[in-house]
């Protein structure tokens, strides 16, 4: 039986700096303004009862240490536009309108969510309320936050973000300096460094590197995962599992790391679970942090986009056929050809080619979070019980994209990955079990079911 509480909200405010902030247009870089990252991002930190904050209100406490932390942040208090005459290009206009914000009471303890706190959240709708008006990307809230105190003395802390602004690791450094800032600091310890004009691209453009991740691919066979009658899962893997994956893989390819084993793994699974053609080209597109691969690498406190989607390419004959050492070369392969060149070619083509979304035709897009820091995130109750993502499948196109999110499996004592996965009701059972026929001897490896309406 699916847990159901009751959530009562208050009023949305809007929360503005504590201080006047320079009033200016901040123009994002030409990785942040893609198509593939106009869309708003939720994150979730679960907070246990900390008797030494007691008769504390952590709404009170986040929503000051907010108003403190825009000082340093204040672009995120503004609103984005698109700037006319230009192709598409978007800027922050520093408004200092401020960032929505929605405290709220449930009904429901941290203990009756159970050991296993990992995505599809119940009720999630009511943790992270869609304020009406607040989701478009341009002219809109750049966050939303709602903090939701629980009948326990716990919290849940829930952000949305305009993804243009931010990627993880940004999002991490901010709500880590919010963090700070409500356990009594004047200021974040990493300065906030804007300098988006490092991301942009060289004039003239040149691509100079392959990048198939934006093909334009037609849907000729309607291979686009349907939003109705959607099964969200998460899968957790901890070190039986990888064990018993890693004696899948030839010798050369022992040293593989984690994050590539899964993502070969699922890549194979899933594709098989959606039946499709042999002869169709199917997508893993690897989420890959740029910041260290740039020459110089950027700056300590740059809080914008910083990463690729680079992406390998083959058939679903091929990938279902051949054994698991296959894919993996295709993922190490995608995930290497990332450098600096790669990322400046990225931003020249977005100018050349109109700023594209990337493929998500017969395309399956996974994101490694174990290391991004959100379960640290501490607002003075400690670290959370659990940080990251939301859901699966979020995106500017639902239902492609898997996060991998540190995760400590309570029933059997380990500390893990776990993965949410979205797929059609029919799909997601044959997935299991292609992934069940990888997985011997068989261990606990579902933890949740939750079938969800076609809104999300």
């Amino acid at each position: 039986m699916a847990l159901v509480f009751k959530v009562r909200r208050s009023e949305p405010q809007l929360v503005a700096p504590a201080k006047p902030t320079p009033k200016e247009l901040k123009l994002l870089s030409d990785i942040d303004d893609q198509e593939g990252l106009r869309f708003h991002i939720p994150v979730i930190q679960f907070y246990k009862y900390d008797p030494s904050m007691k008769g504390i209100d952590p709404a009170k406490v986040i929503t000051q240490a907010l108003a403190k932390t825009l000082i340093f942040y204040y672009p995120f208090a503004g609103r984005l536009r698109e700037l006319p005459g230009t192709q598409r290009k978007l800027a922050v206009d520093c408004t200092a309108e401020g960032v929505l914000f929605v405290e709220a009471d449930a009904d429901v303890t941290l203990k009756d969510f159970g050991d296993a706190l990992q995505p599809p959240f119940p009720c999630l709708e009511d943790l992270i309320f869609d304020v009406p008006g607040s989701a478009g990307v341009l002219n809109s809230p750049l966050i939303l936050i709602q903090v939701t105190r629980l009948a326990c003395g716990g919290f849940i802390f829930a952000l949305r973000l305009n993804h243009t602004m931010s990627d993880a690791a940004g999002l991490v450094q901010f709500m880590t300096a919010l963090g700070e800032i409500a356990r009594g600091a004047d200021s974040p310890s990493i300065p906030p460094v804007w300098q988006r004009e490092l991301l942009n691209a060289r004039n003239p453009p040149r691509v100079t590197c392959e990048h198939r991740e934006y093909d334009q691919v037609a849907d000729t066979k309607g291979t686009i995962i349907p939003l109705d009658d959607m099964a969200h899962r998460s899968f957790f893997f901890g070190p039986t599992e990888v064990t018993a994956l890693r004696k899948l893989v030839p010798p050369q390819f022992h040293k593989a790391s984690t994050f590539e084993l899964l993502t070969a793994c699922l890549w194979k699974c899933r594709t098989a679970a959606l039946k499709m053609d042999a002869e169709e080209e199917v997508r893993i597109i690897c989420i890959v942090n740029a910041r260290s691969r740039f020459n110089p690498p950027l700056p300590r406190g740059y809080y914008g986009n910083g990463f690729a989607f680079p992406v390998a390419v083959t058939t679903a004959g091929k990938l279902c056929k051949n054994p698991i050492g296959y894919a993996l070369e295709l993922v190490k392969r995608a995930k290497d050809a990332v450098t600096d060149e790669y990322m400046r070619s990225v931003a020249d083509l977005m100018v050349s080619k109109g700023r594209p979304h990337f493929t998500v035709v017969r395309s399956y897009l996974v994101s490694d979070l174990t290391h991004a820091g959100f379960g640290d995130v501490d607002v003075g109750w400690g670290k959370a019980v659990y940080g990251g993502a939301a859901k699966g499948g979020v995106g500017a196109v639902p239902g492609v994209a898997s996060f991998y999110i540190p995760f400590k499996n309570m029933v059997r004592g380990e500390q893990g990955i776990v993965v949410p996965l979205c797929l059609p009701a029919q799909a997601m059972d044959t997935f299991v079990t292609e992934l069940d026929s990888l997985l011997k001897p068989k261990a606990p490896l579902i933890n949740t079911t939750h079938l969800i309406p076609s809104s999300l």
